[in-house]
């Protein structure tokens, strides 16, 4: 199945902005003769590396070096074939769109590079870079989740009208930016894909900091996948519940007789799951506990028995 286009598209955000013209560029940036382009509204001049520089507003932070030494190598041979889009900033070039092939333009030390030259405000860069990375899959999901934060809180966006204009789900655009609650460990864990956003997103369940930190660590220490991490995070919901009642009401002493309670650890330890013993005078029940299907499989291959 195609994967529907974004947006309004990032020719359709700019509204076809005409580039200026070779004669109305500042006189204090140097460009070269304008060569033609197949739209005639645009004109693609070359101009020196050097007067071209990364826009503070890109959410792409992390660039694989390997993926650039390869774009450099086609580069090589090929050339720059699509232009970088720049807008004029403080008598230089600013990217709009095209920061991978500007990094690997520069390990090539090119003396200059082709650029489509277009009027755009701040918000416009900003949502034109987001749908650019989104469309090339460029983004991870931390700096997908900083954009649309940034739209939000420096340009007063509602969610429903940034999906609109990154052509998302109103619930995925919630989805990613829940993600920014998690601590920043649990999100440097993310971002270096040590833990996935499924992992995250269970993760995000438990209501403080501490456990959602101490469940992120269990899912790297134990190379735990996302259906064991529902049974994990459930058991750490189900002993906080467990403490807040008890600490809502009046302990009671309970008598237990102390070879029951070893014999309910040694069964704790066997099943890898919380288990309950009830016992008096030769009779009661015990009752293990399974948070996952997976879970549930591993406890009857313990005790022996064949699902199917």
């Amino acid at each position: 199945m195609s994967k529907p286009a974004l947006g309004r598209g990032l020719g359709a955000l700019l509204g076809g902005s005409p580039a200026l013209s070779q004669t109305a560029t500042a006189p204090s940036i140097p460009t070269a003769a304008p060569s033609s382009a197949p739209d005639n509204r645009e004109r693609v001049l070359r101009v020196p590396l050097q007067q071209v520089r990364p826009s503070a507003l890109q959410p792409r932070k992390e660039f694989s070096d390997e993926a650039l030494r390869e774009l450099a190598d086609s580069i090589r041979e090929q050339g720059i074939v699509q232009p970088l889009i720049v807008r004029e900033r403080k008598g230089k070039y600013e990217l709009i769109a095209g920061e991978r092939r500007w990094r690997a333009a520069q390990l090539l030390s090119l003396p200059e590079v082709p650029v489509i030259v277009r009027v755009a405000d701040d918000r416009t860069v900003l949502e034109l870079a987001l749908i650019e990375n989104l469309q090339r899959e460029n983004l991870n999901a931390l700096e997908e989740a900083l954009g649309y934060a940034q739209l939000a809180e420096q340009f007063k966006l509602t969610q429903e009208e940034i999906a609109v204009k990154v052509g998302k789900s109103r619930a995925a655009v919630a989805n990613a930016t829940r993600l920014l609650k998690l601590p920043t460990a649990v999100q440097s864990f993310i971002r270096t894909s040590r833990i996935s956003v499924g992992h995250a997103k269970v993760i995000l369940g438990l209501l403080d900091e501490k456990s959602q930190q101490l469940a992120a660590e269990r899912v790297i220490k134990d190379g735990l996948n996302v259906r064991q991490t529902e049974g994990f995070v459930a058991k750490l919901q189900a002993r906080t519940s467990k403490i807040s009642t008890d600490n809502n009401r009046t302990p009671a002493v309970v008598p237990i007789n102390s070879n029951i309670g070893r014999l309910e650890e040694k069964l704790r330890e066997k099943f890898g799951t919380k288990v309950h013993l009830k016992y008096a005078k030769g009779k009661g029940t015990v009752e293990i506990s399974f948070f996952s299907d997976d879970e549930l499989q591993r406890v009857l291959e313990i005790l022996g028995v064949n699902a199917d």
